[in-house]
Formats: C-alpha cells, structure tokens, sequence
C-alpha cells in the first residue's frame, strides 16, 4: 500500500480522539478537548528535546545544546499563544460542559509531571496521584531517578574546565535545587570571562522564563475563566497555580544578576 501523507500522519486516527462527552455536544467542548491535546503533544516533543539537549551536555556539543534550547524556547511560545485561543471561550460557555469533566483535571497531566522532574522540579508528593505499579508512576519514578537538566548542564559545564567545591561534591538530588554561592561564584567568572559558556546560560535562563511565562498566562487563563473557584478534580484551582508562579527552575542564574 502506497504511504501518503494521511497514513504516514495517522490523521483518521488522530482525528478520531476528540470525543466530547456534552450532550449536543457544547459546540466550546470541542475546542477544550483540542487545545489539551494539542498540549500534550507538545510536552511529548519537549521531554523528547530535553532528552536530546542532557545528551549535548553530556557529549560536549556546545553548539547541538544551544540550538536545542532554542527550539525548546520557540515551543514554549507556541504552548502561550495557545492560550490566546482558549481564552476565546467565556466563563459560561466552559460552564456549558464543565461538569462533565468530573475528577478530569490538568493536574494529573502525567507529561507535565515528566517536564517538571526532568528540569528539577522532583516533588514526590505528585506520585501520588498515580497508582503505584501504573504505567504513569514508573515513567515519573524514573524520572525521579535521572539527573536532572540542571545536574547535567553542571556537568558539562566541570567538563570544560569551569569547577567548584559545590561541582565536585557529585550526588544527585530529589529536590528542587537550591540557591548556590559556590555555584553563583562561578557562573559570575563565566559570564565575565567566557562568552561562550555564558550564552549557554543565557539559552537556560530563556527556558526557565519561557516556562513561568507560561504558567502566569495559565493562570490568568484560569482566573478569567472560573474565578476563584475550585479547579476540576478538586484542585484549590487559581490558588494552586498561583503558588508555582515566580519559582524558578535555576535560581542560581537569577540570582547572579544582582552582581553585575
């Protein structure tokens, strides 16, 4: 059978996945539906770059690294104007279906969890919201497991020449890092005298704001279109997400702004 863009694409597959649960079904429901899953897949090619970009760390490919994080960069840009898109929808056409979500929540995002690990962010309090045993748990304890992005790039970084006490005490860490004066030291000597290196760390520090960029359109998202009301599933909804804003993935490369 010849291959064509619809099979290679899966298209009849894919456009078979949205199935509103509304009676009618509410014409908005659609748009929801679409628009997370579109979401979804974009988390599955970020964790997919991310994986590429710890393995450029990991091999010395200054140059492979940056233009990953570039494209990680231009992803995230497309996750906000996402947002415009679902903004379009009122609080009383979301109303219109929401019920119908029951216990559905994007806080059980299972892909955005992965995300979250990966970059450092390792709660283990978020395992359990999945069963343990379950496909879900075991991608995100494995994750708990690996390096994180930060880890590595700390890594690459011992790799070419720039060290620490704080680099050489090695261990991997289950927690969000930490602010740093070792590691603050040396980012200040990189940016002073190593352009190169630091242009990596500015590519970092876009990531990072690209991510709380997306997080605050989230919630005002939410808020314009709930309120103050809890989130589905139960969540404290705006509250909830207005507690991730402003916690940054790599403190250490905000905090060293003070010192120029």
């Amino acid at each position: 059978m010849e291959l064509t863009y619809g099979r290679y694409l899966k298209v009849e597959e894919l456009l078979q996945l949205q199935q509103p649960l509304s009676e009618g079904p509410e014409h908005d429901e659609m748009l929801f539906i679409i628009i997370h899953q579109v979401y979804e897949l974009w988390f599955k090619q970020i964790l997919h770059e991310l994986e590429k970009l710890k393995s450029s760390f990991q091999e010395g490919e200054r140059g492979k690294a940056l233009h990953t994080l570039k494209r990680i960069r231009s992803i995230l840009k497309v996750l906000v104007s996402q947002v415009d898109v679902l903004e379009t929808m009122t609080p009383l056409e979301f109303l219109s279906f929401r019920e119908r979500l029951q216990s559905a929540s994007g806080f059980q995002s299972c892909q955005f969890r992965e995300l979250e690990f990966t970059l450092g962010l390792k709660n283990p309090k978020h395992l359990e919201h999945y069963p343990q045993g379950s496909e879900e748990r075991n991608r995100l304890e494995k994750k708990m497991e690996e390096p994180s992005l930060w880890e590595v790039f700390l890594q690459f970084l011992s790799s070419l020449g720039h060290d620490s006490p704080k680099l050489k005490e090695g261990g991997r860490s289950i927690e969000p890092p930490d602010s740093s004066e070792d590691i603050q030291d040396l980012l200040e000597k990189i940016y002073r005298n190593h352009p190169d290196s630091a242009l990596v760390c500015e590519m970092l520090t876009d990531l990072d704001e690209g991510l709380q960029e997306w997080r605050y359109r989230h919630v005002q998202m939410v808020r314009r279109t709930i309120g103050t009301k809890s989130g589905t599933g139960g969540s404290s909804g705006v509250d909830y997400l207005k507690g991730t804003l402003m916690k940054p993935l790599f403190p250490d490369l905000w905090a060293i702004r003070n010192r120029f």
